[in-house]
């Protein structure tokens, strides 16, 4: 029979399962309790949150969900970053702090239902984000209406300029 504690454990880790759309799993070691808080700054920011929980307990927690399994990733000193909305977001901010602490990095994870090696994860964050994403798709469907506006004021910049000669030429003389 699980001890209470365990349960309890279980029973969050379910719950932040539940209400997250992924997770990824990042080592944390050599990390100070300063550098962690700073870390869990930037995810909330980012719409995401880090916890540290058993490994045994996220494994049982993953099957009881029937989320793909990670078994092999979750080993050593693991935490867990669960994000509610884009995984590209908080897969950067884990990228941007490992970089700058130079003490954490990529285990593996679970994104868009499927497993993630560290790789995979890694992936991730070299992705652009939506507002990029957005901001590209706009400039792609804005540039030939941009051309087509530009040639058909041609005409009449055209006939403006010609114009605009014979007008010269009139005050010249």
């Amino acid at each position: 029979m699980p001890s209470q504690s365990n349960q309890a454990m279980l029973d969050k880790v379910a719950v932040s399962l539940e209400a997250s759309k992924g997770v990824f799993v990042v080592d944390y070691q050599g990390l100070s309790v300063k550098e962690t808080q700073e870390v869990r700054r930037a995810l909330t920011a980012a719409g995401a949150h880090m916890k540290v929980y058993k490994n045994n307990i996220v494994k049982i927690a993953l099957k009881n969900a029937e989320m793909p399994q990670i078994d092999e990733q979750l080993s050593g000193t693991c935490a867990y970053v669960f994000y509610e909305k884009d995984p590209v977001d908080a897969a950067k901010v884990i990228k941007e702090q490992s970089e700058k602490l130079k003490k954490m990095a990529f285990v593996g994870g679970i994104a868009d239902g499927k497993a993630l090696s560290a790789e995979n994860a890694q992936a991730y964050a070299d992705l652009p984000s939506r507002e990029e994403l957005l901001a590209k798709l706009v400039y792609v469907i804005g540039s030939p209406l941009s051309g087509i506006a530009q040639v058909c004021a041609g005409p009449a910049r055209g006939l403006a300029t010609a114009l605009q000669a014979v007008a010269d030429q009139k005050n010249a003389a």
